[in-house]
């Protein structure tokens, strides 16, 4: 038989999703569908991202790989639910999610050896194994490699007033750990006029405003436009302070442009759609993440919020922890994004991903999950990922990848990709010395 063309974002065909559901209870699944699709290399097709980082290091095995089949030690406390997609089972807290799996992409095979915190965000985030890995003692500096937003705000920037690369609603840090915020954030060499515009607060709040988008009173917006057509001269002559003139400029490019703050305002949305998304602090950073790529931002990193309770960190209290503060609102909210996106066109140009630092030990320890960084799962959508398919595999206790290992740097490889950016791709930093924008190789097979 003749293999038929991937299509776009457009989920398996009906014949091949009945071949997925024989192929399953004998131990074959979607990947096997997948990866013996051939094809050449894909051309990236997303004008924008939206990065869902769920901060703490989620549970792979009662989210995206359970494992119904392994001891009650291993699967937990939780059952999987059929989806979408013939043969794709995901955690029973997942229902909005498992009703649009013919939507995404999951990868289960994630894989790195970092089970600290803070440096695994170096390594997603950049693309690149932190300077000092499996630790908690570095935060963020100018000695980090540049972000994703950073090399996108150089190679692929956003056209008009509005931001590159946005990362709300806060920088994630951990309040345990020495070093603090979490390193690969920023610019990091590249230097701070490449830092993505960063947004903090809640979004649910009737009170919740963007600093920086307001002018003070007393200044018109004439002088507002003389100081930037300074800003502007003083860069391109060099002047004294050009390089500080220059983020002076970006600042009152958003003061002056309506459009931004148009895109940063909620209150435009209409209510049914803001409960839909969620009316937490979650769900309406993924609302606001659709607003900017909308209005042209080309990077949205959603930090998963500073709830005070451990974020995903479930060391204990790991089941009431998901079943109740986690989950839901996980699961409405990128439900909700995936419909919006898709009602308003904007999912094929768009790519969604959802993944943490890392995964959960198979084994329940007191009712907890332990940092496991050496097999998780993560999810894609949009931007040219051909849905209802899985990618890679665990063993069947999820402890390890059975097949395809995909590392942070890889995903961010991948990223790249998706934008039109070759990874292999390379900026200078301020010694001359050539780096590529990620280590990784992109996984093309997830694209069509």
């Amino acid at each position: 038989m003749t293999t038929p063309p991937p299509r776009p974002c457009r989920g398996l065909s009906r014949r091949e999703m009945l071949r997925v559901g024989a192929l399953a209870p004998l131990g074959f699944g979607l990947t096997d569908v997948l990866q013996a699709r051939p094809g050449a290399a894909p051309k990236g097709r997303a004008r924008s991202v939206i990065l869902l980082f769920m901060w703490g290091g989620p549970s792979h095995l009662d989210t995206w790989d359970p494992k119904p089949a392994a001891p009650l030690e291993v699967r937990g406390a939780f059952e999987s639910i059929a989806t979408a997609v013939p043969g794709l089972r995901i955690g029973e807290h997942f229902p909005r999610l498992a009703a649009r799996a013919h939507q995404y992409a999951v990868v289960r095979s994630m894989t790195h050896t970092d089970p600290a915190h803070l440096s695994p965000v170096h390594h997603l985030m950049t693309g690149r194994v932190a300077p000092r890995p499996n630790s908690d003692a570095d935060g963020a500096s100018r000695g980090d490699a540049p972000c994703l937003g950073a090399v996108v705000h150089k190679l692929a920037p956003a056209a008009g007033a509005m931001p590159s690369a946005v990362t709300l609603p806060w920088a994630v840090s951990h309040p345990s750990a020495p070093g603090g915020t979490a390193p690969g954030q920023n610019g990091g060499w590249l230097g701070s006029g490449t830092d993505p515009f960063l947004v903090t607060g809640n979004p649910n709040l009737e009170s919740f405003a963007v600093a920086g988008l307001s002018a003070p009173g007393d200044v018109s917006p004439h002088r507002l436009r003389s100081r930037a057509e300074l800003s502007r001269h003083l860069d391109r002559t060099g002047g004294s302070g050009a390089g500080f003139t220059g983020l002076q400029g970006k600042a009152l490019d958003l003061l002056l442009a309506p459009a931004v703050s148009t895109a940063f305002d909620l209150s435009r949305e209409p209510a049914q759609v803001r409960d839909k998304y969620g009316r937490h602090p979650h769900g309406q950073s993924c609302l606001l993440a659709r607003r900017l790529v909308e209005a042209g931002t080309r990077l949205v990193t959603v930090n998963w919020p500073d709830d005070g309770r451990a974020f995903w960190d479930t060391h204990g209290n790991n089941f009431p922890s998901l079943k109740t503060r986690l989950m839901p609102p996980a699961d409405a909210a990128f439900a909700a994004l995936l419909d919006d996106l898709t009602a308003r066109g904007l999912l094929d140009e768009t790519l969604v991903v959802w993944v943490g630092e890392f995964g959960r030990t198979p084994r329940v320890e007191n009712g907890g999950r332990q940092h496991w960084p050496r097999c998780y799962s993560a999810v894609l959508a949009g931007g040219g990922v051909r849905g209802g398919a899985v990618y890679g595999a665990s063993d069947r206790i999820g402890a390890d990848p059975a097949s395809n290992p995909v590392s942070p740097a890889d995903l961010t490889a991948t990223v790249y990709l998706a934008l039109g950016i070759d990874p292999a791709t390379e900026i200078q930093d301020p010694t001359g010395r050539p780096w590529r924008v990620a280590d990784g190789t992109p996984v093309q097979q997830l694209f069509g």
